[in-house]
């Protein structure tokens, strides 16, 4: 009998000492607790280069990829080219795909999900339509349970013209209490080598380094945000895990542009503005925006095919009081994001 209970008391002492560990194992972890939606493809650490010069990671993310060394393709040895423009980037990609891709590392204007020009849209469907909306408005890209992005336009109407030439200045991507604002800023004459891309975080302007890894990043406490330059200026890649991500790159209206279109811009502005292409990673199936309701499952565009600029109406569904607000008619972004000025 006392054998029995000798064995019971070493029985709950192992107990208690297993339920101890686990504690402080927990309490050691918690500086590096990854948010609920950690970047996943882009969870890794950089090791030495291969003997070839090309990249390596070793992956860290969860999942099967975890612990798996990637090397970048002597295609596109590294993840951030310093000639861009002439190179493709290396993507490391440590989530269940696991895998490297040589891309270039700039919006695609003819590819899903971009908006650029004198908005011209490629929604997700595949169809090109244009939406004018107004010089100096706000409206709604995108519009869903946990992500709101409105864009602020800039235009001008000459003489003679019925509706607005417009372009989009700034985005602001709201998601959970969050604000990011992307904007370009009003310059008189370009320069490709003055950098006219502004980032603000909740009110707070951002400083992108031009060395190291090129990036500025933040864990909130629902996910990770990076911002990471892929040219020495105006571009940059955003990502927002679990949500979206961006490739933004700020242009001019060239001279030549200027007369061919007869925009007759005035001679002390560029009209800087935002090309941009996003990649959803989620959205329900109730989504909205102008560019946002093209990824609905079974959308059918209204836009008249075959003609040279396809129009998309809806600028009163979409229309927001502010480049911070996420109503509008139509909207559904059920967050709190904070607001902050361009």
């Amino acid at each position: 009998m006392g054998g029995i209970y000798l064995f019971l008391l070493v029985a709950l002492a192992l107990v208690f000492i297993s339920m101890e560990a686990s504690h402080a194992q927990g309490q050691g972890k918690g500086n590096s607790k990854k948010a609920p939606y950690d970047a996943a493809s882009t969870h890794y650490d950089v090791l030495e280069r291969s003997k070839n010069g090309q990249e390596r990671v070793l992956c860290q993310a969860r999942g099967a990829c975890n612990g798996k060394i990637l090397t970048c393709p002597a295609q596109c040895p590294e993840r951030k080219p310093k000639k861009n423009k002439k190179n493709k980037g290396c993507f490391i990609d440590c989530s269940s795909k696991c895998e490297v891709t040589c891309k270039w590392r700039k919006p695609n204007c003819n590819g899903y999900g971009s908006l650029c020009y004198d908005p011209r849209f490629v929604g997700g469907d595949g169809v090109m339509f244009y939406f004018h909306g107004a010089k100096g408005g706000n409206f709604a890209i995108v519009s869903d349970d946990n992500l709101q992005i409105n864009a602020h336009f800039i235009g001008t109407r000459p003489e003679g013209r019925t509706r607005d030439f417009t372009w989009v200045q700034a985005l602001a991507v709201m998601f959970d209490t969050h604000t990011l604002v992307l904007g370009a800023k009003r310059v008189s004459r370009w320069d490709d080598n003055f950098d006219a891309l502004t980032v603000r975080w909740d009110g707070e302007a951002v400083n992108i380094p031009n060395d190291g890894e090129d990036e500025w990043r933040t864990n909130t406490e629902e996910r990770e945000v990076v911002v990471e330059r892929n040219d020495d200026t105006n571009s940059v890649k955003v990502t927002v895990a679990g949500l979206v991500e961006l490739n933004v790159k700020v242009r001019a209206i060239g001279e030549e542009e200027n007369k061919v279109h007869s925009y007759q811009l005035p001679a002390d502005d560029a009209f800087a503005h935002l090309e941009t292409q996003f990649k959803f990673i989620k959205v329900t199936d109730l989504v909205e925006g102008v560019l946002g309701k093209t990824y609905r499952p079974g959308y059918v565009s209204p836009v008249k095919k075959g003609v040279p600029m396809p129009m998309m109406g809806g600028e009163d569904k979409y229309q927001t009081p502010s480049l911070f607000s996420p109503l509008c008619k139509a909207c559904r972004f059920k967050g709190q994001a904070g607001f902050a000025s361009i």
